[in-house]
Parts: C-alpha cells; sequence; structure tokens
C-alpha cells in the first residue's frame, strides 16, 4: 500500500476542521496527516490535538503564509518515508473514494516521470456546483481537453491535462518533490501555487484532473476573491521568476515603462504612481527574483531541507 501523507496548514481553521479531519478518518486508502498551524488564535491547535491524536501537529510560532508552511509539512512527511504528498486547504475535505480514485490513475498512468500534480474535481462548499475556478480551468483548457463537451455528451474520459489547478487539492508523487521541489519563499500567501505550477511545466511534468474524483474546496466563489489591500499583487514577480521566460525581467521593466509612459501622458497619474512603484520594487528586487529563477530552473528539491 502506497504511503500518502496529507499535509494541511492551519490558521483559524475551526469553521471547518470537524468536516476536514473526519474526512480523512474515512477516506478508504490509508493515510497519514500532517498539520503545521500558524499560529491560531481559535482554538484550532486544542481542538486537533485533543479530537484527532493521530494527527502529526506542528506548532508555529508565527504566520509563515501558505507556502513556507507547507514546505515544513512536506519535509516532515518526506523524512517518515511519504511516497505521496497531498497538499490539501483547510476549507477543504474529502470523500472515502477521492484518493483511491486518484492513486487508480497514477497506476494506470503510462510514463509515471510525467506526472507532476494530480487533482480531484474542486467542487464547491454546498457540494452541488463545480467549485467556480475549476470551471475557468477547464474552459480555459478547451482547444486542448474539449472536456466541456464530453462532460455534455457524458463520455468523460480517465483524466485529462489541464494548465493549471490550485492548491486546495494536489497529489504530488515522490518524484515531483525530489524535481521540482517546494514552494518559493518569496511568496506570503496567494500566487505560490502559480510559480510552482510554472516549475511543473518547465521541468516537463503534467497536471492531472481527474473526473472520477472529486473533493471539496469550501472556498469563496469569486473569480476576483483576492484582496489587493491585504495581499500583494505579483503576478509581475511571477512572470519574472518563469524559468519557462527567458528574460522575464527584461520584458516586465519594458512593459511596466511603456504602460507609466502612456498613463502619464494621458494624465492618469493615479496608474502611473501604481506602475512607478511596482517597477522600483521589481527593480529593488532584481538580484533576489533571478537568484530564484535560476534555482527554479535546475531540477532539485528546491527551497526544501529533505536529508
Amino acid at each position: 500500500m502506497s504511503k500518502i501523507h496529507v499535509i494541511i496548514v492551519t490558521y483559524n481553521a475551526m469553521k471547518w476542521a470537524e468536516r476536514c479531519f473526519n474526512s480523512l478518518r474515512k477516506s478508504s486508502v490509508p493515510i497519514q496527516c500532517f498539520v503545521v498551524d500558524n499560529g491560531s488564535t481559535d482554538g484550532t491547535q486544542e481542538y486537533i490535538r485533543n479530537n484527532f491524536p493521530e494527527v502529526n501537529f506542528t506548532q508555529s510560532e508565527m504566520n509563515l503564509g501558505f507556502g513556507k508552511a507547507n514546505n515544513i509539512g512536506i519535509e516532515k512527511a518526506y523524512k517518515d518515508g511519504a511516497e505521496f504528498f497531498y497538499l490539501m486547504n483547510q476549507d477543504a475535505w474529502l470523500y472515502a473514494n477521492s484518493m483511491e480514485n486518484l492513486l487508480e490513475i497514477y497506476n494506470q498512468y503510462p510514463n509515471k516521470d510525467e506526472i507532476g500534480i494530480i487533482s480531484p474535481i474542486h467542487i464547491d462548499g454546498t457540494e452541488k456546483y463545480l467549485d467556480i475556478f475549476v470551471d475557468q480551468y477547464i474552459a480555459k483548457n478547451y482547444e486542448k481537453t474539449r472536456m466541456i463537451s464530453d462532460l455534455y455528451f457524458q463520455t468523460l474520459k480517465p483524466y485529462y491535462e489541464i494548465h493549471f489547478i490550485n492548491a486546495a487539492h494536489w497529489l504530488l508523487p515522490k518524484k515531483t518533490i525530489e524535481t521540482i521541489g517546494g514552494f518559493n519563499p518569496y511568496f506570503f500567501h496567494y500566487g505560490e501555487d502559480d510559480e510552482y505550477v510554472n516549475r511543473i511545466h518547465f521541468h516537463q511534468k503534467k497536471v492531472l484532473l481527474v473526473p472520477r474524483s472529486k473533493a471539496v474546496h469550501d472556498g469563496v466563489q469569486l473569480i476576483r476573491k483576492i484582496d489587493l489591500k491585504k495581499y500583494p499583487d505579483l503576478r509581475i514577480e511571477t512572470n519574472i521568476m518563469n524559468p519557462s521566460i527567458p528574460n522575464g525581467l527584461e520584458i516586465e521593466k519594458k512593459h511596466l515603462k511603456q504602460s507609466m509612459l502612456k498613463n502619464l501622458m494621458m494624465g492618469n497619474i493615479g496608474n502611473y504612481k501604481t506602475l512607478s512603484s511596482a517597477y522600483k520594487k521589481i527593480s529593488g528586487d532584481a538580484a533576489k527574483l533571478i537568484d530564484f529563477k535560476n534555482k527554479v530552473s535546475q531540477p532539485g528539491s528546491t527551497f526544501l531541507n529533505l536529508s
């Protein structure tokens, strides 16, 4: 039996904790769970320790953000002998056969080294609709997968290769961890999964979506859900660090300069200042961004200590 370690980062997770952790107990495939708590203040730590003593619990003294906390869990799971790493959000839960159906696809896949991420279909918290982001990801892949047509004609294939799916439910084979590594520490919250998937593609691995496997993600059902006043928009930095874009820094600086000039000439001073701040930021972070890009361009356990 494959050793599957579920890794969950918690931060004030009481709203979902019972459903989330009870679902792990009901899995038809045995799993182990590693939790890294980012400094909850709502009693999450005590609840998990008292009600789910089987969970390997790590308490962070500070909020490390999503990626860094997941890296801790990945390191611990790897050293515990994990063969698969299942990254799951705290506002998520499984069905009894979710993991079994994912493993079935992995075992049937002809070239396992091609697999970077395997994901179930994410459904929303009502359990009546697809998660709105999955709708978007499927639609964006229409030319390649034709999954919408297959859904309509009820001729679904066992799996579909898609460009991206968010990290609410990711099954990562051990080889992915050893080739791609962990999450980029440049990101605190939001954007780290986009950057990780860029590296998946650069290292010629695939993202597979498995229709027979479903799991719940009780997230906000709004495409533009990120509060940019609370969390920075790092799409520019993500492009710069994308190893598939050779001159990312130069390209983004050129685009920003052109936009700054256009907005200045049109009298859009507010937009000009925003773009100018972005330009100064990436110029100041240039050495760090290039260093990270060089690191993720090499195969290996980047950003992780697996020894």
